[in-house]
């Protein structure tokens, strides 16, 4: 093959864009995001800073249901058109509530990003919540909680919710019940937008292969008339950690017993949230867990059983769950026992440490391929902290944790005078 001699001509890489940007709007809405050129899809979310835990007793329930509400018609569309906005330009457009946070969301081609922002604002704007549509979405928001209700290894943690934090909304379940749905008016919903969707408690965040400049134009185009005004305060204090945990039974006609055991954790700002994050994974979450290999592959007690950790603004939740056979529910609990007491005597060895960390950093990494997941994260890291954390800051946090740390933890956490049980066994 003839080499030719002339000079190559050498092509200069594209100036980089910044991966993560913010932008504070004129009314005070934070518009961020983080920039992945090499994908061809963008994931929106519109965060709003409300959940059931700013509910009072009547209210419980108003925040989920006013979210199913915005897709039942708008001033621009109705429930159909709602419908195809998106997944007729193959789409997706959803939403959920949490305890502290409202997240309605649109995952699009990055070619649709202003449809995809259109939609959310229309939906979170301009709502019209007809009567005719009200009634029939409380049917239907009914017949999730009874869906629920029949599901012991889901209502379990509602339960356990109101068992740690019995006088306070954080034990409200986020659905609310069954009374306050059937009462909610138009008007409920109306004074809940106007009380929560301002501009101060609002955040437009976006991942995937968006330009932040591009962003701001359509936030600005779209909610430059979200009201400025500060929203009130929040209406609850943090939960005080009881001094000593309660134990509390239910019967359903099913075939297993489904045990909840926990305490009040630590906040999302806690000094010790990272040695308690991988304590929680070494504990319980995946196959590998020292609770999988005990209860399931050891003694083949139970099909499903795991450890978690809800971390809140100002609280937080600890908890191990197993489903067992109703003869072996005794056995099983005092097992889950042996390994909080196995925590708390004994430092875990450094291979088992090293092991675990890798495994939570994997997770993290193989997550950063999911453009929704990263959203995510932009819209609950500026709510919960006004910035953004990079996911090498996390994991060099991560990789910092010491066998001392979690032994500390441990013996500050899984104090069993402090853990409250929740049951629900065969009638």
């Amino acid at each position: 093959m003839h080499k030719s001699n002339s000079p190559q001509k050498v092509q200069s890489a594209p100036p980089q864009r910044a991966p993560y940007q913010k932008t504070v709007l004129a009314n005070g809405i934070r518009v961020v995001s983080e920039t992945i050129p090499y994908v061809r899809s963008v994931s929106v979310g519109i965060w709003a800073n409300v959940g059931s835990r700013y509910e009072t007793g009547s209210e419980n329930g108003i925040t989920h249901f006013l979210e199913h509400m915005v897709f039942k018609g708008t001033k621009n569309r109705n429930v159909r058109e709602i419908a195809q906005s998106l997944e007729s330009l193959g789409g997706y457009l959803n939403a959920f509530t949490t305890k502290e946070q409202t997240c309605f969301y649109a995952r699009v081609l990055d070619e649709h990003t202003n449809r995809a922002v259109d939609v959310l604002s229309d939906l979170v704007q301009h709502a019209t919540f007809k009567h005719e549509e009200l009634e029939k979405e409380k049917l239907v928001v009914i017949e999730e909680l009874k869906n629920a209700e029949d599901d012991p290894d889901d209502i379990i943690h509602d339960y356990f919710e109101k068992a740690l934090f019995p006088a306070h909304p954080l034990g409200f379940p986020i659905i609310g019940t069954e009374a306050n749905l059937r009462a909610f008016t138009r008007n409920d919903l109306q004074l809940h937008v106007a009380e929560h969707y301002t501009a101060p408690n609002m955040v437009v965040a976006a991942a995937g292969n968006i330009n932040h400049s591009q962003l701001v134009r359509l936030a600005e185009k779209y909610f430059a008339r979200v009201p400025p005004k500060s929203s009130p305060a929040p209406r609850t204090h943090a939960p005080v950690k009881a001094a000593k945990g309660t134990t509390h039974e239910y019967t359903r006609q099913i075939q297993q017993s489904h045990i909840c055991i926990g305490t009040v954790g630590y906040s999302i700002r806690h000094k010790d949230r990272y040695p308690l994050m991988v304590m929680n994974a070494l504990l319980g979450e995946g196959m590998s867990s020292r609770l999988y290999q005990t209860l399931r592959e050891k003694f083949g007690l139970a099909y499903s059983v795991y450890s978690f950790v809800n971390m809140l603004s100002d609280s937080g939740a600890f908890g191990a769950y197993i489903g067992t056979d109703r003869k072996n529910a005794a056995n099983a609990t005092e097992l889950m026992h042996k390994e909080f007491k196995k925590l708390r005597q004994k430092p875990v060895p450094r291979a088992e440490l090293d092991r675990t960390k890798s495994q939570i950093k994997g997770t993290m990494m193989l997550g950063l391929e999911n453009m929704s997941g990263r959203m995510m994260r932009l819209g609950t890291s500026e709510l919960y902290f006004n910035s953004f954390t990079s996911i090498d800051t996390i994991l060099k946090k991560v990789d910092a944790v010491t066998p001392e740390a979690i032994h500390r933890v441990a013996n500050d956490v899984l104090r069993e005078e402090r853990f409250s049980t929740v049951i629900i066994r065969p009638s």
